[in-house]
């Protein structure tokens, strides 16, 4: 077992005073604490700044510390506790930061104190580890209240446990957004102590779809429309997030017009946006002879200037 200097966790010197200590600790608590750190390896390496912390304020644990320090300097091999070795501390005196998940080196250099501690009123309060998770939903799927399947890993409790699989089926609410936070009472990592299991926390993101953009609670989608159907008008079947509507485009349509599709958006309990259609006239990728015809007879017959705004005399 590796030995682990919790004064080079916390980046002081063995002198360090109290105040040094605590001063540390904050400044890597902030840097490494979960919610303020979404990297990979965040939150173990919050959890080594916590129980480093909580050894090195206590002056009984720093005392006991000190002395495997010194045995451990000593030492030509791996790290193993002094044989017949009993921790004079009982009972937990942890911050309001640290959960009591320790490490197995914790364990096993103050495994006296887990005992006493583990049959105590406080240790059967302690609460068990929150779980999170990105949970993937389809804008389709929040239209309607649904249910989604959710599978994951509990983080095993010690180093004489594995990791477990857990099975759920969640009720997802209508009208979830993107980064809502969804709160599972009691289904997060069981207490080592006999307390209350953690919560599970799924963090809804919401899938990009291929043909709509969302904007607070109205979707957009663009409409591709051919020369002619923007010339002359067309009914155009348009594809919505439950099924099809109908939409009649009004001739001279020009490209970037937007057409509102009522009560077609995403839907809240209180709130039901809309559709809004963008159209966007595409050409044929290629022309026949005929067409060509058709496109210079149209040329000559209608008076048409695009770019008169520009105030520049094309003749």
């Amino acid at each position: 077992m590796e030995f682990k200097d919790y004064y080079k966790v916390l980046g002081v010197d063995k002198d360090a005073d109290t105040k040094a200590i605590k001063t540390a600790y904050r400044k890597l608590a902030r840097q490494y604490h979960p919610d303020m750190n979404p990297d990979k390896g965040a939150e173990e390496k919050f959890k080594e700044v916590a129980e480093a912390y909580h050894v090195l304020k206590d002056e009984k644990l720093r005392a006991e510390f000190d002395e495997l320090c010194e045995y451990n300097a000593r030492s030509s091999r791996g790290f193993q506790p002094p044989p017949n070795r009993q921790s004079s501390y009982s009972g937990h005196q942890g911050g309001a930061s640290f959960d009591g998940d320790y490490s197995e080196f914790f364990n096993s250099v103050f495994g006296a104190r887990n005992q006493s501690y583990e049959n105590s009123e406080k240790a059967r309060q302690v609460k068990g580890q929150d779980v999170e998770l990105e949970l993937p939903i389809f804008l389709e799927e929040t239209v309607n209240e649904t249910k989604k399947e959710v599978e994951f890993m509990l983080p095993a409790s010690n180093s004489n446990e594995k990791p477990s699989k857990k099975h759920l089926k969640v009720k997802i609410p209508l009208g979830v957004v993107d980064g809502e936070k969804i709160r599972l009472v009691g289904q997060g990592k069981p207490s080592l102590y006999g307390g209350p299991a953690g919560d599970l926390y799924l963090h809804i993101k919401i899938v990009p779809h291929p043909l709509f953009d969302v904007t607070d609670h109205n979707l957009s989608i663009t409409l591709p429309l051919a020369p002619w159907e923007a010339a002359l008008g067309a009914k155009i079947t348009v594809p919505t997030l439950d099924g099809k509507v109908s939409l009649s485009i009004p001739p001279n349509t020009s490209s970037g017009k937007k057409l509102r599709v009522k009560g077609k958006g995403l839907k809240t309990k209180s709130t039901v946006g809309d559709l809004l259609v963008v159209v966007k006239i595409v050409m044929p990728a290629t022309t026949t002879e005929k067409g060509k015809e058709l496109w210079q007879e149209l040329s000559a017959s209608e008076h048409f200037d695009p770019r008169k705004e520009w105030g520049v005399n094309h003749d």
